[in-house]
C-alpha cells in the first residue's frame, strides 16, 4: 500500500489551525514528525495519527505518553 503524504494546509485544515503553528511547532520541535522532498514540507498520514494518538487524554490534567 502507498504511503499518504500530506502538505501543511492539509494537517493545518485537519486540525483548524494555522500553517503557521505547524511552521512554529516544526521550529521548536514540538509537532508531529515530518520530511522534506525538494523544498516541501511533508507530513506522513502514519505518523499524524500516531500524534493523535499520543496527544489524546482522559483529563485536563493528564500527561503526554
Amino acid at each position: 500500500m502507498a504511503q499518504i503524504n500530506l502538505d501543511p494546509k492539509q494537517v493545518a485544515k485537519r486540525w483548524r489551525i494555522t500553517t503557521a503553528t505547524l511552521r512554529q511547532w516544526r521550529w521548536n520541535g514540538k509537532g508531529p514528525e515530518h520530511f522534506k522532498i525538494e523544498g516541501r514540507t511533508l507530513y506522513s498520514l502514519e505518523e499524524i495519527e500516531k500524534f493523535e494518538e499520543k496527544m489524546l487524554r482522559q483529563h485536563t490534567t493528564a500527561v503526554e505518553k
